[in-house]
């Protein structure tokens, strides 16, 4: 593991390497970083728990830290915050070094990148292209190596529009998960800080230290039934015209996620683009004015002042208080029809924009270009729901991304479900209690497992039935006198074998298991003592015919019943031994 030194050094040698002067409002001294770096490499190895330790980070210029300016992408709004917010006191607490602050659409007001006086911040793969605001800056110091992770906001997908852009994840928590204290504000009652990544952990890994109780009831929990998870996906003919290729890009992501396991199911979009729809063209854009408006109108023709958006801002002044009563009330019935329409459904999958403007297209269309970005991110904060955008491929050697949405305080599911995109499966070969039909097989379902392929194991096994609840057998390689034995092939999210080996009580194993193709696979194993007074069932030629055959010899009174009552070693002081296997 390299030192936080020598992490911040890379990260310096990095931005001289891509000469992207744009990405960054204020970029620290490097050796203020580097002094930084050394003070956390000597309080870890004082023994003090650093957590992120060896990494940098980079903030949107509309989150305060203490020792830069806050300017919100308007050099004459600019301000010197007092303390850091908390979100970044979260991270440097862990261990994390900042390398500055970054460049932004100006007053957090834009998805495109280009509405700044410090630049337009060019795409990170083809800066022909535009790369996504408002969160520009931190999404490409991401995408180009600088950060490990940064911060950005979202309040109409800002911190998704620019990850799929550039590459990577965008993680838009649940409204309050993350503390807005000390952000400059585009619309307060929406806003969130987000985390850009470039993997799903690194992103969610950050989050978990900003995150804190949100003084909100949480929902009921849900007590979702095992199998695989269930995907809104719009209707054909429901996301509306995508660039070319898009179309098909996002038809291999929900393939992907069905070929992984999950149930896709049909949804009517119509109430979630209806509400997008409404957060720039209705009455809510009046809490942008509340914001900043009077700034704005105080320093109107100021040179730093993007026209684009001073014009939204000084336009929303006027908006009346009667509208924003109607469109409360218009919202709440499209997002009763929304929720109504995901219905018990895990996350609706869509793709993050509808296309991928250059910069010539948004300087010739700015309010246009800008608005067709949101069709599909608009309405995530507006409906109080959760989100996360992962990349999906590339369209014309570019970055496409899709993002999956749900309810509040879904954030760590959608997760989840994303990482059916992100990672390749892990596969897990299974012989006893995990099969299908058998009583834990619901573990595998409720990871979002599918079953691969049934098979036998490679000749060299013997099988036992252990005394357990539920009762269960031992798989043990031998060198002579095995067999095949029955067995089954899941595919399941990496990060799902972890769960379930987290879980693993001895005397079971995860090892590695020869299959009849001479292919090896992880899987279930069981320690050699535990077999001591067990039965031998091998000659069963697996679980389920055992299973079978003694309960047929329980019926003609002629044998022990080991799927009633158990047979085998008992554990230490008489009581049965309990595992998850």
């Amino acid at each position: 593991m390299i030192t936080t030194v020598e992490r911040v050094r890379a990260a310096y040698t990095r931005v001289a390497q891509v000469d992207r002067p744009e990405v960054w409002i204020d970029l620290r001294p490097r050796e203020e970083a580097e002094a930084d770096a050394a003070a956390v490499d000597a309080r870890a190895a004082a023994g003090e728990r650093l957590p992120l330790v060896g990494t940098v980070f980079a903030v949107k210029g509309n989150i305060d830290v203490a020792g830069l300016p806050t300017t919100a992408g308007c050099p004459s709004y600019a301000y010197a915050p007092k303390a850091d917010a908390p979100a970044v006191a979260r991270l440097k607490a862990a261990g994390a070094v900042l390398l500055g602050t970054t460049n932004l659409d100006q007053f957090a007001t834009g998805l495109v990148g280009t509405r700044s006086p410090y630049g337009a911040v060019r795409n990170a793969v083809d800066p022909a292209y535009v790369s996504g605001g408002s969160s520009s800056g931190s999404a490409v110091a991401v995408a180009l190596g600088i950060a490990d992770f940064a911060l950005g906001t979202d309040t109409a997908g800002s911190g998704r529009v620019p990850a799929a852009f550039n590459g990577v994840v965008g993680l838009k928590p649940t409204f309050g998960l993350v503390p807005t204290e000390g952000v400059v504000p585009a619309c307060a009652s929406l806003d969130c800080v987000t985390v850009f990544a470039r993997t799903l952990p690194d992103a969610e890994r950050a989050l978990s230290f900003m995150a804190s109780p949100t003084g909100r009831e949480l929902p009921p929990l849900e007590q979702r039934r095992p199998g695989p998870w269930r995907i809104a996906v719009p209707e054909p003919g429901h996301l509306g015209e995508l660039d070319e290729g898009w179309a098909e890009a996002f038809e291999a992501a929900a393939a992907r996620l069905a070929e992984a396991g999950a149930e896709l199911r049909p949804l009517d979009l119509a109430p979630f683009t209806e509400a997008s729809a409404m957060l720039y063209e209705g009455a809510f854009v009046a809490e942008r004015y509340t914001a900043v408006g009077t700034f704005v109108d105080g320093h109107a023709g100021s040179a730093d002042l993007d026209p684009t958006v001073a014009g939204i801002i000084s336009k929303a002044r006027d908006v009346p208080a009667h509208r924003l009563y109607a469109d409360r009330a218009k919202l709440s019935a499209l997002r009763a029809r929304a929720l109504g329409a995901l219905g018990d459904a895990d996350a609706l999958l869509l793709p993050t924009t509808p296309g991928h403007p250059t910069l010539d297209e948004v300087a010739a269309d700015p309010l246009g270009t800008n608005a067709r970005l949101g069709r599909f991110t608009n309405s995530t904060n507006l409906f109080d729901m959760a989100a996360v955008a992962v990349p999906a491929g590339e369209v014309k050697g570019r970055p496409f991304g899709v993002m999956l949405i749900g309810r509040a305080f879904t954030d760590e599911r959608l997760a989840r479900v994303a990482g059916l995109l992100t990672a390749p499966p892990a596969r897990l070969a299974v012989v006893g209690a995990h099969l299908s039909g058998q009583p834990l097989n619901g573990q595998l379902l409720a990871l979002g497992s599918r079953l691969e392929r049934t098979t036998t194991t490679a000749p060299a096994y013997r099988l036992y039935a252990l005394d357990t609840v539920p009762p269960k057998p031992g798989l043990v390689r031998v060198r002579e006198g095995g067999a095949a034995i029955e067995a089954e092939v899941w595919q399941l999210p990496a990060e799902g074998l972890g769960t379930l080996l987290s879980s693993l009580p001895r005397p079971m194993a995860l090892g590695s298991v020869e299959l009849a193709d001479g292919s090896f696979v992880p899987g279930f194993l069981c320690e050699p003592e535990a077999i001591d007074g067990a039965r031998e069932i091998t000659t069963y030629g697996g679980w389920r015919a055992a299973l079978r055959s003694i309960e047929d010899e329980d019926r003609a009174g002629r044998g022990a019943g080991i799927a009633r009552t158990g047979v085998g070693r008992r554990s230490a002081g008489g009581g049965h031994v309990r595992d998850a296997c």
